[in-house]
């Protein structure tokens, strides 16, 4: 420490001695019991020169600022306020000593005089006895000034009360814990600035910011803020002495950005306005950053109106009593100059020349902040001496991290505005307005944005759009139709196409407007939707009229089997019976019968064991029926044909009781079939979705490999026995089993295409009932067009019913035959 203390002082002691200081006051000096340090720029520096040596820079020869000359003479108002106040600081005298710090790279000697103690730095530690008057420094103004000091000011715990410098780094207290400040932080700025964005539904804008400390910090933050939101940052530039403005432009018109945030000092913002007059630059929106916002020399800038509307965010004004007063007092006094000329290096300003009305009229902006931060060290200063009736112990040490202590602690109010810092050290006050360049040549107030608590207010209709009508649009991509789903296009996420949402999906555009959600399986919505509705659920019930025409009809087959059974019975030893099968047509009504059980499952709600009901017994017995009318069609073929040329086949056949055999083996595989294929994928309950959006049907699902057996089974039994059948199309013409048999397949066959058709083309609630007609069909197939003609023989054509016509029918084809 010592090393560096040592360094300080010889660097010191060395630019103090390039310089002239005497005992006498100026505008930059007051004699006090108590100093404040103040940094202004009332000169700046518009570009660095390569030194060959080192050496401080003279900032009264740099460009001259009005507006900084203005906060300058502010702080000496409070000054001389507060010393003439018999409240604060009784018996008391405050004093200054201020510097225009017009650089951040060569104007040190201010600061290290600032610091020091008759020109020596000493390090803490050592017994001092001789301590600073100085207590706390005000300024620097912007914020890479305030970053190039503050760590000098920081080591020693010395208050830094700022005006101006914004920057959200200075808020660590690990880094800079003496740093307070009065203004408040860019992330403030930002959050008023995103919400202007929100608020007129800009998504698309440009960000123009300093090429500094300040701007840089400015667009992290403007960044961070729109993350979560709509806004897209098309374009972003760091301007400086050597931005190509006219580049600059066309690739802001190129992307087609219409809003300009400019976040930047006036003196920046300045060169930026003048190029886009001269380059007619117009029909956009320009949102000042608060260091220009109420800036009077750019508002009177020649074609200022025609580059669009200005809105901007800006500290309030506030009207400082007594300022005036002070400001055309001074500027009545003129011996300041010739004492000036002999002060310490930038204490010295040649402003005799202006006039009491211009600086008046000056931008205002951070008039109060300055203010505020001379009452807080005052303040701080008053609790530190703890002041009282009318007096303060002057005995005490005063201590610059003592007064620090009590500024973390101020809570006082000054112009009916209450004075707090946070643990960051930023002040809680206040609001930030939002304003309006008129066509009138004037700023004016249309809104505020409030932190403490947040309230945010605009009135719209207070602001003349340069469009003449409604407020103007910045868009990448218009914003798509309710129903439509955005499709990014590139890193941006304000570039979409829009893409209409197909049916069963919908969008939340509040959560998400990039996808389209899917409806779930009991839910529907058409093209388009934003929302999903309940599906309709549909079956038949049992109390549907085509159900119970169907189910009379499955009764009725039932009814009429059992009696063609005891009509078959009672003529049993009939021709007309044993050539019809014999005992095989009982088998045969028998299962008709059972297959018609499955009909009854068609309807009502699907269940498991409804959905086996529906399938097992039809595909079951109806395979007993089909390998009966096999056995049925050979056995004619064979007694007709066949037994002349082979006869030992027919002795087989009777010998081994063939019929019988198939008919066993057909249902013994069909069997099996079964029993394999439902233990691995039984029919169960299935919502039919796919056919119709809005409705669910309820229905049975059946594997295809489970049922390949059973279907590969009954169809080979169908063309074996339409074979068969067909062979025998030739027999005597009234003796028409074959012919009858054929008859029966055509239908069974023709029923069943017809169903398929349909149900290719349809799947409503009704297929169910279709496929309950189709089996009820494949069972009466056989019913009417077998059994009733030979019911009608036996009944209404006895005499066909006897041996001796069957004989002759059986001898006149042989003859036929043979011959």
């Amino acid at each position: 420490i010592g090393c560096s203390a040592s360094s300080l002082c010889l660097i010191g002691s060395l630019l103090h001695s390039l310089t002239r200081c005497t005992a006498a006051t100026s505008e930059f000096q007051l004699e006090g019991d108590y100093w404040i340090g103040g940094l202004f720029d009332i000169h700046h520096v518009s570009r660095l020169a390569c030194q060959a040596r080192p050496e401080a820079i003279d900032c009264s020869s740099q460009p001259f600022s009005l507006s900084n000359y203005r906060k300058f003479q502010l702080m000496r108002f409070a000054v001389e306020q507060i010393n003439n106040s018999t409240n604060l600081l009784p018996n008391v005298s405050l004093g200054y000593d201020i510097f225009d710090h017009c650089s951040d790279t060569q104007s040190f000697p201010g600061i290290l005089k600032l610091i020091s103690v008759k020109n020596l730095i000493q390090p803490w530690g050592e017994n001092h006895n001789n301590l600073s008057k100085m207590i706390a420094v005000v300024g620097p103004f912007t914020s890479t000034h305030a970053l190039t000091v503050a760590p000098l000011f920081m080591a020693d715990l010395i208050p830094m009360v700022n005006y101006g410098s914004t920057s959200s780094v200075f808020s660590k207290k690990m880094k800079y814990p003496s740093f307070m400040r009065t203004v408040f932080p860019n992330q403030d700025v930002t959050e008023v600035i995103v919400s202007l964005m929100q608020h007129f539904k800009w998504r698309w804008v440009a960000f123009l910011y300093s090429d500094n400390d300040f701007g840089t910090d400015g667009l992290e933050l403007f960044i961070k803020k729109i993350k979560n939101t709509k806004i897209c940052l098309a374009f972003s530039k760091g301007l400086n002495d050597n931005t190509n403005y006219s580049l600059m432009f066309k690739q802001i018109e190129a992307q087609q950005i219409h809003v300009f945030i400019v976040f930047s000092e006036e003196l920046v913002a300045e060169p930026l306005i003048k190029a886009a007059i001269q380059l007619s630059i117009t029909n956009k929106v320009w949102i000042a950053g608060e260091s220009w916002s109420l800036s009077k020399r750019l508002l009177h800038i020649e074609g200022i109106k025609n580059i669009g509307t200005i809105l901007g965010v800006s500290q309030p004004v506030v009207t400082i009593p007594g300022f005036s007063d002070f400001i055309f007092s001074t500027k009545t006094q003129r011996h300041w100059e010739d004492v000036e000329k002999s002060m310490f290096c930038n204490q010295e300003c040649n402003c005799s020349h202006l006039k009491a009305d211009d600086i008046l009229t000056e931008n205002p902006t951070f008039s109060f902040p300055i203010y505020s931060a001379i009452y807080a060290v005052a303040h701080a200063l008053h609790n530190t001496l703890k002041c009282g009736d009318g007096k303060c112990k002057k005995n005490m040490t005063v201590y610059p991290h003592k007064v620090l202590a009590e500024l973390k602690r101020s809570n006082f109010t000054l112009l009916n505005r209450s004075i707090q810092f946070d643990e960051n050290g930023d002040i809680k006050f206040g609001l930030y307005s939002i304003v309006f360049w008129n066509h009138r040549g004037g700023v004016q107030e249309i809104g505020f944005y409030k932190f403490h608590p947040l309230h945010f207010f605009i009135n719209d209709s207070e602001i003349k759009w340069f469009t003449n009508g409604g407020v103007p649009t910045s868009l990448c991509s218009p914003e798509c139709s309710v129903g439509y789903v955005k499709k990014q296009n590139g890193i941006h996420q304000c570039c979409f196409t829009c893409e209409i949402c197909p049916n069963g999906t919908y969008i939340n555009s509040t959560e998400d407007p990039y996808s389209c959600i899917s409806c779930k399986d009991t839910e529907w919505s058409a093209e388009g939707s934003t929302s999903c509705n309940q599906r309709l659920v549909e079956f038949i019930p049992f109390t549907d009229s085509g159900a119970i025409l169907i189910m009379l009809g499955a009764g009725a087959l039932v009814g009429l089997t059992l009696a063609v059974s005891v009509l078959f019975a009672v003529n049993y030893n009939t021709p007309v019976v044993r050539s019809a099968g014999g005992p095989m047509c009982f088998l045969i009504l028998g299962c008709l019968s059972l297959c018609s059980i499955s009909v009854f499952f068609y309807f009502g709600q699907p269940s498991v064991s409804s959905c086996v009901l529906r399938f097992l017994p039809f595909f079951l017995f109806y395979t007993v029926c089909l390998a009966c009318f096999v056995v049925r069609s050979f056995q004619i073929v064979c007694i007709f044909k066949i037994a002349a040329k082979f006869p030992r086949i027919q002795t087989c056949w009777m010998k081994y009781h063939g019929q019988w055999l198939v008919i066993t083996v057909a249902f013994t595989t069909q069997a099996l079939f079964f029993l394999t294929g439902f233990s691995t994928g039984p029919p169960k309950p299935y919502n039919e979705t796919v056919w119709y959006p809005e409705k669910i049907i309820l229905s049975c699902e059946i594997s295809v490999i489970a049922t390949y057996g059973t279907i590969v089974l009954l169809s080979a039994l169908s063309s074996l026995c339409f074979i068969f059948s067909y062979m025998g199309k030739d027999l005597p013409k009234n003796y028409n089993e074959a012919k009858a048999i054929t008859f029966c397949l055509l239908l069974l066959i023709l029923t069943w295409i017809i169903f398929a058709t349909v149900y290719m083309l349809y799947r409503g609630k009704y297929i169910h009932t279709i496929n309950a007609l189709a089996v009820l069909s494949s069972l009466y197939s056989f019913l009417l067009w077998y059994f009733f003609p030979k019911c009608y023989i036996i009944i209404f054509q006895p005499h066909k019913n006897t041996q001796q016509y069957f004989q002759d029918l059986i001898q006149n084809y042989t003859k036929t035959i043979s011959q």
